[in-house]
């Protein structure tokens, strides 16, 4: 039975990539704080949901794709937030720009809870520019650079290779995002 995957962040980078994902036959569950963008992607293919907390009650595998470090952990720490939903053996795949530390320490929080972490960042230039990141995501060609434990990256990879042309596993937790920021700079 194919995993079910939940997707918080419907922005620029994150609507393009959920489509792309439910236009490859994953099942979706939706968030985003603007529930009217969740809907208006939704259609008969995924089901919109009210909070992350909801999101992580409903998924295997929940993908985060925001546009900072605060807005990582309130999705995930704060309020009705992922931790709080979180099952056994759930996995979370962070697509957003934070730090390695951020990442760690998310991770640590996630384990506690029994499930697991990898960073995922994209990297590139100006989400509006030719050939830059919004247009990679809406080909399904992103760049992923990876971190977190090899399992983890060998079960997230189906779903990486919809996403992106070039996937990488870097190292550990934390490793995606330093890895990243050098090839940003």
């Amino acid at each position: 039975m194919a995993e079910k995957i939940g997707f918080i962040g419907l922005g620029v980078m994150g609507r393009p990539m959920a489509q792309n994902l439910m236009e490859a036959g994953y099942e979706l569950v939706l968030y985003n704080r603007t529930i009217e963008k969740a809907e208006e992607i939704a259609g008969n293919e995924a089901t919109v949901v009210g909070s992350p907390k909801e999101v992580a009650e409903s998924s295997d595998i929940v993908i985060t794709m925001l546009p900072a470090a605060p807005e990582v952990r309130e999705v995930v720490a704060g309020k009705d937030g992922v931790l709080e939903g979180i099952k056994e053996g759930a996995l979370l795949v962070d697509m957003s720009t934070i730090s390695s530390t951020a990442a760690e320490e998310l991770g640590a929080q996630i384990k506690e809870r029994g499930a697991s972490m990898l960073d995922a960042p994209v990297p590139g230039g100006d989400p509006g520019e030719q050939g830059g990141t919004l247009q990679r995501a809406q080909e399904g060609t992103l760049q992923i650079m990876v971190g977190g434990s090899e399992e983890d990256f060998e079960r997230a990879k189906p779903l990486f290779d919809v996403l992106g042309e070039s996937v990488a596993h870097v190292g550990p937790l934390g490793a995606g995002q330093v890895k990243m920021l050098r090839f940003r700079t």
